[in-house]
């Protein structure tokens, strides 16, 4: 992901959510149905040439009564196939990771799809009863349709493979580190989204700064850091950022610190206001800037499967696996680039953090699992040997006190001897 994209303003932030909203896209289809059967009416006029043969309207209408009936059918049969996979996700995986599914492109493409062709044969009946068609008109409408025939049969079967896979776990603990792998790989990429680390215990030379209160409930969900860097450069100042997307802040939480000079309004704003206005929160976090928000809904995952009422511990061994990955992912060097926003200073993402998000509910939960302890222990091995000091060190700490609980949770001494024994190797 190239820094440009990884850094986007808040309207694209915005753009971006909008869009993948399913009525946006199935609106968008069935518009072009909509359009590709109205527009048949007129592009007899454009044909220079005669059509050889012609089109009975009856036969038209037959097949367009065909379409409509049959997708609307499909349609109604699909959607109640995507509400028992959200429901699937919700009870076996994790209620977080519906958002995932719900914004699936393939999911959406397909149920466009048959809501565009649903709506192409209602509007092809309704203008082919009333005689809009001429002769041309109905040859040209009878190939649009056996295009649209065409689309059916080829999304369709896509659907019933990509069925198969909706809502199972494998499946959507697959997705949800596909989601967290691109957001570390960002963040990676841009360590301070794209401005200057904001040094550790800088905190205390704030005295003399302007303080910038959240103003709402909820999680920072984006951070426009081209607005911010434009506003530093009009008061001619910098910007201390204090959160990081994905905390979760009070109307009197301190998000920020301006160190302006010149404290103008800009844009018919007071600066405080901008700042402000270029935080976004919201109710709920987005996987879009906060890699940590990946890790813990796998380990949510990890921990319902664990739940007595599941008892499901190769799952939690699955995420240790996946969480594992990323983690590695992030202890991989990146190259050093420029800020691009100088006058922004950002907190750094603290190594024990990201250990404790991915794996500290699962060390609790599968305490007395002898199974789980041995790959925890052996993942957590692992990573001690990668990354910079402060991720070994954090990977050690995660370990000694998975370690611990285990000590205290496993049932007989031979699984806690076990343990130790293949810690020593």
């Amino acid at each position: 992901m190239t820094q440009e994209n990884a850094v986007s303003s808040r309207w694209r932030f915005m753009l971006k959510q909008f869009s993948r909203r399913l009525w946006v896209r199935a609106s968008a289809i069935g518009a072009i149905g909509v359009l590709a059967a109205v527009l048949a009416t007129v592009a007899e006029r454009f044909v220079p040439f005669e059509i050889p043969g012609s089109i009975k309207a009856d036969s038209v209408d037959t097949i367009l009564n065909i379409i409509a009936s049959s997708m609307l059918a499909v349609t109604t049969f699909s959607l109640s196939a995507m509400t028992s996979a959200y429901a699937s996700a919700t009870s076996n995986v994790t209620p977080r990771a519906t958002t995932l599914l719900v914004e699936d492109r393939m999911t959406q493409n397909v149920l466009s799809t048959f809501v565009g062709s649903f709506l192409y044969g209602i509007v092809g009946i309704v203008v082919l009863q009333t005689g809009a068609y001429g002769d041309k008109g109905r040859v040209i409408l009878f190939v649009v349709t056996i295009g649209v025939i065409a689309l059916i049969v080829f999304q369709l079967l896509r659907w019933i493979d990509h069925l198969t896979k909706l809502g199972r776990v494998g499946e959507t603990t697959g997705r949800i580190e596909e989601a967290a792998a691109r957001a570390i790989d960002a963040r990676r990429q841009n360590p301070y989204l794209g401005g200057k680390p904001l040094a550790p215990g800088s905190h205390t030379t704030f005295a003399d700064m302007i303080p910038v209160e959240a103003g709402a409930i909820g999680y920072v969900r984006h951070i426009d850091m081209q607005a911010l860097s434009s506003l530093a450069e009009s008061i001619d100042g910098e910007i201390h950022l204090l959160v990081n997307p994905g905390a979760f802040v009070y109307r009197d939480t301190k998000i920020a610190y301006l160190d302006a000079p010149k404290a103008e309004p800009h844009e018919d704003m007071e600066p405080e206001d901008a700042t402000r206005q270029s935080v976004t929160i919201g109710n709920e976090r987005s996987f879009d800037q906060d890699p940590r928000f990946g890790l813990v809904v796998l380990s949510e995952t990890a921990q319902r499967a664990l739940s007595p009422a599941v008892n499901d511990p190769g799952t939690a061994i699955d995420v240790i696996g996946r969480a594992t990955r990323l983690l590695s992912q992030w202890s991989e060097p990146a190259e050093d680039q420029e800020p691009r926003f100088p006058r922004v200073f950002v907190p750094a993402l603290a190594a024990d953090d990201l250990f404790e998000d991915a794996f500290m509910t699962i060390a609790r939960d599968g305490a007395a699992q002898v199974e789980v302890q041995l790959r925890l222990q052996k993942s957590l091995a692992a990573l001690i040997r990668r990354g910079s000091e402060d991720f070994r060190a954090a990977a050690r700490r995660q370990a000694a006190l998975a370690l611990s609980r285990a000590e205290k949770a496993l049932p007989i001494a031979a699984d806690v001897q076990r343990l130790r024994d293949d810690l020593k190797d």
